[in-house]
């Protein structure tokens, strides 16, 4: 038996021990902190994401402007950060890959542009349909009503 595979023989569990324990009681921890105070836990989620940086560390970078933000775990796809923006997955270390991506992102942002542009117009087109009916509907109203005469209250 390999040490790689003792973890799932029968009787056996990965976490068992203090560290274990330890794992399993941080979670709980978590979750019931977001039901009370949920920015406390998202906080220490951050924290955790970012390899347990120092607050020297956190310090350094809002020092600097938030520059490098990237290194520390923050602005990418799941922070709120523009995943499709140039740069902002970093270098693959190939330049001629790097290029090619580069341009594809640009070329799928020019059909995003695109599409935005006709999506637009059609609901442009569609409004003008709207107007053209509810003016038509008026139109009606205002013809029967002109044909049975004045109303009086």
């Amino acid at each position: 038996m390999t040490t790689a595979s003792a973890g799932w023989q029968p009787g056996t569990s990965t976490c068992s021990g203090p560290r274990g324990s330890k794992r399993a009681l941080e979670l709980v921890g978590i979750v019931f902190t977001f039901f009370w105070f949920w920015p406390l836990a998202a906080a220490y989620i951050a924290w955790k994401m970012t390899g347990y940086a120092g607050l020297a560390d956190l310090r350094r970078v809002v020092e600097r402007g938030g520059e490098n933000v990237r290194s520390y775990g923050f602005g990418g796809p799941g922070f709120g950060g523009n995943p499709f923006a140039t740069g902002s997955f970093g270098g693959s270390g190939n330049a001629a890959f790097d290029d090619y991506r580069r341009s594809e992102i640009e070329r799928l942002e020019q059909e995003r542009r695109r599409l935005d542009d006709e999506a637009r117009e059609f609901r442009s087109f569609v409004d003008d349909l709207k107007r053209a009916k509810d003016r038509e509907e008026f139109d009606a109203y205002m013809a029967r009503r002109r044909a049975n005469g004045p109303t009086s209250v």
